[in-house]
Order: structure tokens, then C-alpha cells, then sequence
């Protein structure tokens, strides 16, 4: 049967029949493009997304500037709801066919694809996509480690959160449990992340604690705007309450997608004692696997961190934040959903750097470990 035949049977929806002649017609001549194209098309009108997309990979490995591949590569995805992955192909596509219209339609498309599901964006951390079954509600757990190669015992965290998803914005309510030094103690958070417009949403956050080892209060605010070409800018503040000081900071970030990946810089500014001013940063990168859920993800910071493990100065005991130490760290981070629900999990480890708060001068090692898991309802 020639390929016209099995053609004129996958245009009548008999796609698996079509499919065996195809498959036949390839392991005779593997790289008969238009056979190969036309079983892709088959998989993905029959919605098996997932093999008409490494038929398609087939294709565009050796062929770049066919756009009728492209084109319906990129449908696929779209067809799919991966909008992340629809973009990037789109991108690459501009590469070697540039200013097509056809490619840049279907590029439109994923990025109308993505504007429609994106939900709102957590502090220092990227757009989402929801899951094609939208929860309102999940409930979620982190643990975390850290061990130092000096006399300092271990520190321990647990945090316990909820979420609800409401026609205002992400309400979070947040219990922080610390283990430091041998002391206990707790802190209660509540974060809102305010949807104004298609292009403006914001943070706000206020923590409260008894505890020697968390701010008296902690204060945030920060609005993010999206900018044309998929980049996004933020300014905000954060104010902590300690017994013997109150630190006030500035903060911001810039970000931007660039098909699978987003990129992020994150400065601090805060005064320090001298009367200067302190200055620190962090880099984001992350890479989405298959929507802006599941993705690998390295954080790199250095300077005067406003946020860092709490230590002793002596027989004192320090609080949560060390405003004027320096520090450097490496985090790397893996979060993914389960093959059958929709359930998120993360994991994390890092390495810092830090000097000692009682030797200027002088540094120690950390590690750190993390978990996360999040239910969905």
C-alpha cells in the first residue's frame, strides 16, 4: 500500500491502520521525511502527544527549515497544553526560518497559552502554569537540615502551610517550627499574593514569633510587573523586627523566559551598622522539564545575605537574620509531580560559605538539605 493510500486513511480517521503502512513504508526508507511527518500527525490527532513528539524530533534533528514540520510540532504541544515546551520549539523554529508568520502565529499561540494559565508568582521564584485539573487548595510540608563542620550542632526546620487559590489572589497561611541550639521555637506567616491586572501582581507578607529565634515581626511587600518579551521586573521591601535592631531592605528582581528556561537576578540593599550600605544578590536559573511545575533549578548567592542560619555570639543567642556577615552559597533544587496525581515534591542541597559573627575574617561550611511535598484538593 503506498503512502497516498495510507495518507487518504488517516485523513478518514483510520490513523492506526494508516499507522502500520507507515511504519512499513519507514523501515524501508527511514528517512522518507513526509512518511514520518504524516505518522507524527496521526499520533497527535489520535492525542498521543508524547509519540508524535519524537517523531517530530526525528524530523527537526536533521531537517530545520522545513516549516510544515515546525508548524505542526509546535501544534502538537500546543495541542497538549505544553505551552512551555510549544514556546520553545517556536523559538527554535524562529532560528532557522526567522520572521516566518506561520511560525510566529503558533508562537503567539503558545504565549496566549501561557498568559491564560499562569498562576500568580511566589517571592523570588517564577511564573507557574496550573495543572490542566485546577485545585483551589493545597496543603504542604517542608523539612530541612543544616550541618556545619565547626562546633555548631545541626539547626532543624519544619514548616506547615496552606493554600488557597481565590478571585483576589494566593492566600498562604504559614506555621514555621525551628530547632536551634538545643531552643525551640515557632513562628506564624501569613503571605497574599494580590492579582491587579493581566500584567501586575504583588506580594505581601507578615510573620510573628515569641521566639529568640525568629524576628519579633517580619514584613514584606513587593509588586511584579510583565514586560513584552517574556521578561518581568519587581521592587519591593522587607522589614525585620529584632529585640536590639530593626532592619529595613530594599529589594527587587529581573527576570525573563527564554523557552524552557527563566533566568533571575535578585539584588539586596540594607544599611549596615557603619553607616553604610550592605549589599548582596542572588542568581536563579531553572530549567521546566514539561510545563512550570516540574523543573531542575541552581540558586547562586553572595554578599551580605539578609536572611541567613542564626548563630551564637558567645553565650548569646543570635536571631533568625545576620544582617552583616558574608557569605556565599550554591543551591540546587529539583521539584516534579507524581506520574498519576498531581502532588508536587521537591528536594534541595546546598553548600555555603560563611564568616564567623565573633572572627571577622573567618569562614565555616554548611550543608543543607530539603524536602517539600504538596498536596492538591
Amino acid at each position: 500500500m503506498s503512502f497516498f493510500a495510507a495518507r487518504d486513511l488517516a485523513f478518514n480517521g483510520k490513523g492506526p491502520v494508516a499507522r502500520d503502512t507507515l511504519r512499513s513504508i519507514l523501515s524501508k526508507y527511514p528517512d522518507y521525511i513526509d512518511v514520518r511527518n504524516l505518522l507524527a500527525k496521526t499520533y497527535s490527532w489520535d492525542k498521543k502527544y508524547h509519540k508524535a513528539r519524537k517523531e517530530f524530533n526525528k524530523i527537526t534533528s536533521v531537517e530545520r527549515n522545513n516549516k510544515e514540520v515546525w508548524v505542526a510540532a509546535i501544534k502538537n504541544e500546543l495541542y497538549a497544553q505544553e505551552y512551555y515546551i510549544a514556546l520553545g520549539l517556536a523559538n527554535k523554529a524562529s532560528i532557522y526560518l526567522p520572521e516566518d508568520e506561520d511560525i510566529q502565529a503558533v508562537r503567539e499561540q503558545a504565549l496566549k497559552g501561557l498568559s491564560d494559565v499562569e498562576s500568580p508568582k511566589e517571592a523570588e521564584s517564577p511564573k507557574e502554569t496550573t495543572e490542566r485539573s485546577v485545585f483551589k487548595n493545597r496543603i504542604g510540608i517542608t523539612n530541612a537540615v543544616e550541618i556545619f563542620d565547626v562546633v555548631y550542632e545541626p539547626m532543624m526546620y519544619t514548616s506547615l502551610e496552606y493554600q488557597r487559590e481565590t478571585k483576589a489572589g494566593k492566600i498562604i497561611p504559614r506555621l514555621n517550627y525551628g530547632n536551634r541550639f538545643e531552643i525551640q521555637g515557632l513562628q506564624y506567616e501569613l503571605d497574599f499574593y494580590p492579582k491587579f491586572s493581566k500584567k501586575v501582581s504583588g506580594y505581601l507578607n507578615y510573620g510573628i514569633s515569641k521566639s529568640t529565634i525568629f524576628p519579633n515581626h517580619r514584613v514584606g511587600a513587593e509588586v511584579f510587573v510583565n514586560w513584552p518579551k517574556q521578561m518581568e521586573l519587581s521592587l519591593g521591601m522587607r522589614y525585620l523586627d529584632f529585640d536590639n535592631l530593626k532592619a529595613r531592605i530594599i529589594t527587587g528582581s529581573a527576570g525573563i523566559y527564554k523557552g524552557n528556561y527563566y533566568f533571575s537576578v535578585r539584588p539586596y540593599f540594607l544599611p549596615k551598622l557603619n553607616n553604610g550600605m550592605g549589599f548582596s544578590g542572588s542568581l536563579l536559573a531553572r530549567r521546566y522539564i514539561k510545563d512550570g511545575v516540574n523543573y531542575f533549578g541552581i540558586q547562586l548567592a553572595m554578599g551580605y545575605s539578609p536572611e541567613l542560619r542564626q548563630l551564637r555570639d558567645g553565650d548569646q543567642l543570635l536571631a533568625e537574620t545576620l544582617l552583616y556577615i558574608e557569605s556565599q552559597q550554591a543551591l540546587v533544587e529539583y521539584q516534579f509531580t507524581g506520574k498519576k496525581n498531581p502532588n508536587r515534591y521537591r528536594a534541595n542541597l546546598g553548600l555555603g560559605r560563611q564568616e564567623l559573627i565573633f572572627e571577622s575574617g573567618r569562614f565555616f561550611w554548611v550543608v543543607s538539605a530539603g524536602i517539600a511535598y504538596q498536596v492538591g484538593f
